[in-house]
């Protein structure tokens, strides 16, 4: 009987899963970013594994190429259909944090389509705008690969992808902080994590997010406030599975008496800065349990916006 190492066909589908496996990385942060779930990207990249195991591969020129577009029709489907279930959820749904951290390679191509504020404006585009805006965006896809991909003209990719673009603009906010309140921000983050003051404009995200964990964790409701946008919006996901708002929380002092809320009914809880989705967010622990995570916009030294997961099912990752 012959060694099964020596079987072309056996040789053949080791090569697939080899081709599968380098792949991998990048299928997956194209699934993520389409879908803004790790357990419906897991879903989508088991079913492109089936597939490929039983395709003709013989007449497959790029494997990773034939990959990609697999991945996103597929994740396009799922899209559709995931946004009718969302619907029904219970209270704000919100991306699935995952630790950038712990992910490297997640993270390695380009971040903004990443993060936490860009995936939630992507909810608002079509599933082929959002589609072609990752593939262009995040991974530098060419229009015409693009097109191929989806089913479109290059032509109209483009428009897709100007169509995205322009509603993510037209999304963003601008806030213009005092000379004021920069002057007490500096100070107060100078103060909450011992840097020099001069560090402010090196990464103000990391450092006003490491401050607001500061004051968050003690309890400091004035310095909360001092910290958030006066036109801040908080959003938290239990999914019905924990006690938490089910309608966004708005303006600062009502927002810092809501976290401070929930903080509260956590005794013991503790907090730390983490890389989540490529930016700097902060990990609730409580008995080394993640009980929460949290993500948020930060512009000229305040906090605009707060993301804040909540809901076990989104933290089974960060748990494992």
């Amino acid at each position: 009987m012959a060694d099964d190492a020596q079987d072309p066909w056996t040789m053949d589908l080791r090569e697939a899963e080899a081709a599968f496996r380098a792949a991998r990385p990048r299928l997956f942060g194209i699934a993520y970013r389409i879908l803004g779930s790790v357990s419906e990207a897991d879903d989508v990249l088991q079913e492109v594994w089936i597939r490929w195991q039983t395709y003709d591969r013989s007449g497959v020129r790029n494997a990773e190429a034939f990959l990609a577009t697999t991945t996103t029709r597929l994740a396009i489907n799922v899209l559709q259909s995931a946004r009718v279930r969302r619907e029904s959820y219970v209270g704000p749904w919100l991306p699935e944090p995952v630790d950038t951290s712990a992910d490297p390679a997640l993270g390695a191509e380009r971040g903004e389509a990443l993060e936490v504020a860009t995936l939630m404006l992507l909810e608002r585009l079509t599933p082929t705008e959002r589609a072609s805006y990752v593939l262009r965006e995040a991974f530098d896809y060419p229009y015409d690969e693009i097109a191929e991909i989806i089913g479109h003209s290059p032509a109209s990719v483009r428009q897709l992808v100007s169509r995205a673009r322009r509603h993510l603009a037209d999304e963003r906010r601008a806030s213009v902080a005092t000379a004021e309140h920069k002057r007490f921000l500096t100070a107060f983050v100078a103060a909450a994590v011992r840097e020099d003051e001069s560090r402010m404009g090196q990464d103000e995200h990391h450092l006003v997010v490491t401050a607001f964990g500061t004051a968050w964790e003690s309890g400091d409701a004035g310095a909360l406030s001092a910290l958030l946008d006066p036109d801040v919006t908080a959003l938290s996901d239990g999914g019905g599975n924990v006690r938490t708002a089910r309608r966004p929380v708005r303006g600062a002092s009502r927002t810092a008496r809501f976290l401070i809320g929930v903080v509260a009914r956590r005794p013991g809880v503790e907090m730390r800065s983490h890389a989540v989705n490529g930016r700097t967010g902060l990990v609730l622990r409580q008995e080394e349990v993640v009980v929460g995570v949290m993500s948020c916009g930060v512009r000229d030294g305040r906090i605009t916006d707060v993301w804040l997961v909540l809901n076990p099912d989104k933290l089974r990752g960060w748990n494992d």
